[in-house]
């Protein structure tokens, strides 16, 4: 894959936006870890609003089709949206280029959000973190019920991709046939009985995908930013509220490399914050629970494929050899007792 060039970078930043501050001028372009789908840089900013002397930059991956997860100017329409929304916290999109791609990439700009990403049951919290990490998980509870409340036509968002109960589970689906049978162990099975089993959709919200306080930026005790948008869609909210449940010690997510404290609520205590918040109890939370697992199973899957195809699957840590058949099978067993209320 080919580099962005830090210095065009900049001097296509500039240009763009002069829209945004007329007269000033943006350079020292340099590169934020995090994210495999777009890449992400901070740059200086003279001539501009004194609070904004830095700025991020969300860059496509150059050489390749700006579509799906790597579509960024998609993810700045969203984020366009979402601002000002009560109770949603989302970067400000200060300006943005189109590019030429796949050889020139598109790229957007936004403000730094002061703050620090953490997911607790990945990497322990610092000891000054520990005692905040319960009311940013109440927080980011509170904060998915607002984002759900969002009505999507009302921010200009109708039209945009959506994503049935259907083509969630055809998604996971098709990433299991491409693993191994010992990963893909019982999926048909799993796949027959997610079918045979769906609840009746909800109106579709504006939903994440990755719902997680490792795609937060927090400070302190808050959230001051939901980041990472790159697979959000319009899509039945308890898709959001189960991913986000799952990332509880609890729940024994795969993955999962802190097995001391995390300082997180219960799951049955973040679920009781989402209802007190959005002032109703969604149906057939349980056939969700077995979703997000067949989904976790197949996601994990596909990681650990590569890694093994990259030679790097013996640090991956975690005994996933055993874990992702565990979580189809929970799947299998839980939807076995499930009876959807219509």
């Amino acid at each position: 894959m080919p580099e962005v060039d830090p210095n065009d970078l900049a001097e296509r930043a500039t240009r763009a936006a002069q829209v945004w501050a007329p007269g000033c001028t943006i350079d020292d372009v340099q590169p934020l870890t995090g994210g495999a789908s777009s890449l992400t840089f901070t740059a200086h900013v003279t001539g501009g609003p004194p609070e904004h002397e830095r700025i991020v930059l969300k860059v496509a991956p150059p050489g390749l089709e700006p579509v799906r997860n790597r579509d960024v100017a998609r993810q700045a329409r969203l984020m366009r949206a979402l601002d000002g929304a009560p109770g949603v916290r989302v970067p400000k999109v200060f300006f943005e280029d189109d590019g030429e791609p796949p050889e020139v990439s598109p790229f957007h700009a936004m403000n730094v959000v002061p703050g620090e990403c953490l997911e607790p049951i990945l990497q322990a919290p610092p000891p000054e973190v520990m005692p905040l990490v319960p009311a940013r998980a109440f927080a980011a509870a509170a904060m998915l019920s607002a984002l759900h409340r969002v009505d999507p036509d009302a921010v200009g968002l109708s039209g945009e991709k959506e994503t049935s109960l259907e083509d969630e589970v055809q998604r996971w689906t098709r990433a299991f046939e491409t693993v191994d049978a010992q990963m893909s162990a019982r999926y048909l099975e799993a796949h027959e009985l997610l079918f045979a089993t769906m609840p009746p959709a909800l109106p579709d919200t504006v939903c994440h995908g990755d719902y997680r306080l490792g795609n937060m930026l927090c400070d302190g005790s808050e959230v001051a930013a939901l980041i990472d948008w790159e697979i959000w869609s319009l899509s039945d909210p308890r898709l959001d509220l189960a991913w986000y449940l799952f990332f509880t010690p609890e729940a024994k997510h795969p993955m999962a490399s802190n097995f001391g404290p995390t300082g997180m609520p219960s799951a049955d205590e973040l679920y009781s914050a989402y209802v007190d918040a959005s002032g109703r109890e969604p149906d057939n939370m349980e056939w969700f629970h077995c979703l997000i697992r067949y989904k976790e199973a197949a996601a994990t899957a596909l990681l650990m494929k590569r890694a093994v195809k990259s030679g790097a699957a013996a640090g991956a840590g975690g005994n996933w050899q055993t874990a992702i058949p565990a979580l189809t099978a929970e799947c299998i067993e839980r939807l076995e007792r499930f009876e959807p209320t219509r």
